[in-house]
């Protein structure tokens, strides 16, 4: 597989020489030989490649709650991979010996397009899903990943921080059936000093999948103590929400475990976690989990109108299920979301795989 073969998209040359990538906010300016922020693109013979086409740090299968995605398939197994690379420099990065890989060896695994279909479809996987690192940077080969599944009757799955630009974002959505969106705080000071990045850019991303698009999203925020966890940004965080993308998307909050640079920073308390579920459940959101820890209550999805349990969970294990033609079975409430009449049965397994051929 010749990467070499795979056209970039979103750059243009400037005229000093240079290339300038437009598919993130970073607009990074790249001399012959250099790479950017993701350090996945770069200038190579007057044009941008992306070394990472066609290779991956790995391949599993995992329950779909793990991305999360709580209202998307449930119980279903999910083909997951991820490249190496990313367009931030998040200092609590939880996958960083991914994301911050800097070694193309790293990446010990290749796959076509069409191999990485044949082997969902192999293993019964209802989706796949682009995750570890952000699939932004490596769109071309998602994009085609995701072509070759929707051939196989396989959804499609981003787990993202939303980081890319206005012109770059109705291409990249696209290729995609669901989104978890990683909303990693609620003041451009935590984005501009922990992520290198800019909130704005992340609240015009989940604008535009409620406005412009009709793809199923949820949004994850990782609360770390000290830093993202105060009551007035939680309540800052769950109203904009509320007021700019409805009460229906669902959101989670998960616990930061010490990792990369910030290792001094103690685990999120579970007391943490439920005050911000309470204060976006009080602010009108109707569908607020709790993750990364073990609350069978608060990762449980109950109906917004009668209160009844729904879909019971114990981790990644589902219990009791009460949703039929996508209504709850007590009151006939309809529940945002992707439901099947039954819950898939996968569980909490984590089957790695290798790729089939072709």
């Amino acid at each position: 597989m010749n990467p070499d073969q795979h056209k970039t998209l979103f750059w243009h040359k400037l005229d000093n020489d240079r290339i300038q990538c437009d598919l993130c906010p970073h607009h990074c300016s790249l001399r012959e030989g250099q790479r950017g922020v993701c350090y996945v693109r770069g200038h190579e013979n007057g044009q941008m490649k992306l070394h990472t086409y066609g290779r991956s740090s790995g391949f599993c299968i995992d329950p779909i709650e793990k991305k999360p995605l709580n209202h998307f398939l449930p119980g279903t197994p999910v083909l997951s991979f991820g490249t190496a690379g990313c367009n931030l420099t998040c200092k609590f990065c939880q996958n960083w010996d991914i994301s911050k890989a800097r070694d193309m060896d790293h990446l010990s695994d290749q796959a076509s397009p069409e191999q990485l279909a044949i082997t969902a479809k192999h293993y019964k996987c209802r989706s796949i899903a682009f995750t570890y690192n952000d699939p932004v940077i490596f769109l071309e080969y998602a994009e085609d990943v995701a072509a070759a599944c929707r051939a196989e009757g396989i959804k499609s799955i981003a787990v993202t921080a939303g980081y890319i630009t206005d012109i770059a974002r109705p291409r990249f959505f696209s290729s995609f059936d669901a989104v978890n969106v990683d909303l990693k705080a609620f003041t451009e000071d935590f984005y501009q000093h922990i992520c290198g990045g800019q909130l704005s850019t992340v609240l015009d991303t989940l604008l535009y999948l409620k406005r412009e698009t009709t793809i199923w999203f949820e949004i994850t925020t990782l609360l770390i103590p000290g830093k993202n966890d105060s009551e007035q940004e939680i309540e800052a965080l769950s109203k904009w929400i509320y007021d700019n993308l409805g009460p229906d998307v669902p959101l989670h909050f998960s616990a930061f475990h010490p990792d990369w640079k910030m290792l001094d920073t103690p685990p999120t308390p579970v007391a943490t976690l439920l005050r911000a579920r309470n204060v976006a459940l009080k602010n009108g959101i109707r569908y607020v989990y709790i993750g990364n820890v073990h609350h069978p209550e608060a990762s449980s999805t109950h109906c917004h109108h009668c209160k009844h349990l729904l879909i019971e969970r114990d981790w990644y294990e589902l219990g009791q299920w009460n949703i039929h033609d996508g209504k709850c079975r007590k009151c006939a409430t309809p529940i945002p979301g992707i439901f099947e009449n039954e819950p898939g049965t996968w569980g909490a397994k984590r089957q790695p795989v290798r790729i089939q051929p072709v």
